[in-house]
Order: C-alpha cells, then sequence, then structure tokens
C-alpha cells in the first residue's frame, strides 16, 4: 500500500474543512483548491481582484515549498473564477509563476467558491523530486 502524507504549512491559509492543504503521495504532490485568502488575517487580500489573485498564487506556492516543490514542478494546475470577464487577468498573475514547458491546464467559470465573495481559486498537482521522503 501506497503512503499518503499530508502537508501543511502556516504560511498559508488553514484548511476550511475536512481537508488537507496538500497530500503526497506516488511520488506526486496534490494541493487543495487555493483561495485568495490572507493566512495572517483569514479574509481575502484585496481590495482589488489583482491582489486577491496574486494571494492566490503565494498561497499555493508557499504549499509547494513546504513540500519541497517549486512551480517549476507543477503538471497540471485548475482554476475556477466567478467570473470568466478575469480570464486576462488571472492569465497575467499565472505567467510571472509559470514558464515554458507551462503545466497543463484548465480554467473554468463558477457560479460561487467556498468563501463568499472570493474571485479565483487554484488546486495544483506536482511531481515531486526523488530525494524526498514524503
Amino acid at each position: 500500500m501506497k503512503k499518503i502524507t499530508s502537508v501543511h504549512t502556516p504560511s498559508a491559509p488553514p484548511a476550511l474543512g475536512p481537508y488537507s492543504q496538500a497530500v503526497a503521495s506516488g511520488g506526486f504532490l496534490f494541493v487543495s483548491g487555493q483561495l485568495g485568502l490572507d493566512p495572517a488575517t483569514g479574509k481575502l487580500a484585496g481590495p482589488s481582484k489583482e491582489e486577491e489573485i496574486e494571494q492566490v498564487f503565494k498561497n499555493a506556492g508557499h504549499i509547494l515549498e513546504a513540500a519541497g516543490c517549486r512551480f517549476e514542478d507543477v503538471v497540471k494546475c485548475t482554476g475556477f473564477l466567478t467570473d470568466i470577464a478575469d480570464f486576462p487577468l488571472f492569465n497575467t498573475i499565472y505567467a510571472k509563476y509559470f514558464r515554458e514547458p507551462f503545466p497543463a491546464r484548465a480554467v473554468f467559470e463558477v457560479a460561487a467558491l467556498p468563501v463568499k465573495g472570493a474571485v479565483a481559486e487554484l488546486e495544483i498537482i506536482a511531481k515531486m523530486t526523488d530525494n524526498l521522503s514524503m
């Protein structure tokens, strides 16, 4: 049986329910959907959409780092936007964190996200390096 290890860092917001910030298994890291919550306050970063979406990526980055990964290790992303009109802004911020070869990706418009007023969420799958013990 393969081992599943929970990953947690205080540098990212705690899980809002019965799930892990991320789990490592089979050489991959599965990062739960990250919202634009400021881990220090528990409130959405802002006041602009740009600040909130930037925080989404910062939170995901902290979790990747806690597991010994980087954005370069990401193989798949799924983005969720409450307004698909924010897609160009999401892409601009995304391009700050990812370089070629870009991960596989999907982005969807959704009716709502778990925190009232949130505009974006991002989940990630990353390949873990072979020298990690997770």
